[in-house]
C-alpha cells in the first residue's frame, strides 16, 4: 500500500483535477445533490458542526442551510492560536472570519457547544470509514474528545465522489467516520 504522505499528495491532486474540470453551475448542482442525499440521514441532529470549505473541498453550505431550516443549530470549528486544539462554536455563517491558516472560523466571542453530529472535510476516504485529512490531526483529536463525552456523536465525512478509494493508510490514532456523504451516495460504516 502507498505510504500515507504519498497517498495524501495523490488524493489532493485527484481532487484538485476533478474540481478544476467542473463548471460553476456543475459544482453547485453537485453540492445541492449532496444536501439532498445527506439531509434525510441527519434529520435527528440537534447541533451540527460543519466547516467552511477551503480550496477544493466540497462546500457543505447547501446541506447546512437545509439542516438549519429543519431546526438544527449550526456550529463551526475553531482552532486554538497555538494550533493544538479544535473546539466547536455556534454562530451564523456570515460571522465567520479568517482564522488558523486563513480558514474561516467563528469569532473568539462565539459560544462553545458540543455537537451531536460533525460534518468533516477530508482528502480521501475508504469504504471502511478511514479518512485522510490535511495531516495535522485537529479533527482526530477533537473527535476523540467529543466521543469521550458524547459516545453517540456521529462523524460524517463530506466529499466529492472522486475522494472515495479502495484503501487508506490509516494510523492507530486516526478516527474512523460513522458515515460518508457525497453527491451520489450515503455510506454507513
Amino acid at each position: 500500500m502507498t505510504q500515507k504522505p504519498d497517498q495524501r499528495r495523490l488524493l489532493r491532486a485527484a481532487r484538485a483535477a476533478f474540481v478544476r474540470q467542473l463548471g460553476a453551475g456543475e459544482a453547485a448542482s453537485l453540492q445541492a445533490d449532496l444536501a439532498t442525499r445527506a439531509a434525510p440521514h441527519l434529520q435527528d441532529s440537534k447541533i451540527v458542526a460543519s466547516y467552511a470549505s477551503y480550496g477544493d473541498e466540497i462546500d457543505p453550505s447547501a446541506l447546512v442551510t437545509a439542516l438549519g431550516q429543519r431546526g438544527a443549530h449550526i456550529a463551526w470549528p475553531r482552532v486554538s492560536a497555538d494550533g493544538g486544539t479544535m473546539t466547536f462554536h455556534q454562530c451564523a455563517a456570515a460571522a465567520l472570519e479568517s482564522g488558523y491558516r486563513g480558514i474561516r472560523e467563528p469569532p473568539a466571542q462565539a459560544g462553545a457547544v458540543i455537537p451531536d453530529t460533525v460534518l468533516i472535510p477530508l482528502v480521501g476516504v475508504d469504504c471502511n470509514g478511514n479518512r485522510i485529512g490535511q495531516g495535522r490531526g485537529h479533527y482526530d483529536r477533537a473527535i476523540v474528545a467529543l466521543r469521550a463525552g458524547v459516545p453517540a456523536a456521529r462523524v460524517i465525512g463530506i466529499a466529492w465522489d472522486v475522494q472515495l478509494v479502495d484503501q487508506i493508510a490509516a494510523d492507530p490514532w486516526d478516527q474512523r467516520l460513522d458515515a460518508l456523504a457525497t453527491p451520489t451516495r450515503w455510506l454507513d460504516f
